[in-house]
């Protein structure tokens, strides 16, 4: 057995790729440790570790930025189109230009949340991906044996 196929114990295996569902669960989860993860005692304020990390001038910017980017990169590898990953990009940007500014950017962090915006337009395109593909199924599939009929009684 190679070392790229050993699973050291566990359920995955390298060079496999991880289905869709795991694929967004996991950006799921990155954009909500980014964005959400943490309450401020006694208030109802959500805040992640962008806007921990942004705290450190020029370089915790950078690295939010990148992964991010991250997020977008993923949701292209996953099919969606242009438009939406214009919009994702444009959502970035605002965050790292924004968030670039000295404590006010770090504000805008905890309020704009980029990742959760980016991760929603993700899931609302998904959502009406899949909407369509049942309505298409739907719209076909009860002319099928009506279809079969025809071509048997000819």
């Amino acid at each position: 057995m190679s070392y790229a196929q050993y699973t050291f114990g566990r359920t995955y295996t390298f060079g496999a790729a991880p289905s869709r569902e795991a694929r967004l669960a996991r950006l799921d989860a990155l954009a909500t440790l980014m964005d959400t993860a943490f309450i401020i005692p006694g208030s109802n304020v959500r805040f992640g570790l962008d806007a921990l990390i942004g705290l450190v001038p020029a370089i915790g910017d950078a690295i939010t930025t990148a992964i991010s980017l991250y997020i977008v990169h993923e949701a292209r590898q996953l099919g969606a189109p242009r438009h939406i990953v214009f919009r994702m990009l444009g959502n970035v940007a605002l965050d790292g230009l924004v968030g670039a500014v000295p404590l006010v950017g770090d504000a805008f962090d905890v309020i704009w949340r980029a990742n959760r915006r980016n991760m929603r337009l993700l899931q609302e395109w998904l959502v009406r991906t899949e909407r369509r593909r049942s309505e298409h199924t739907e719209a076909w599939w009860p002319r099928l044996p009506r279809a079969a009929e025809q071509s048997a009684n000819k």
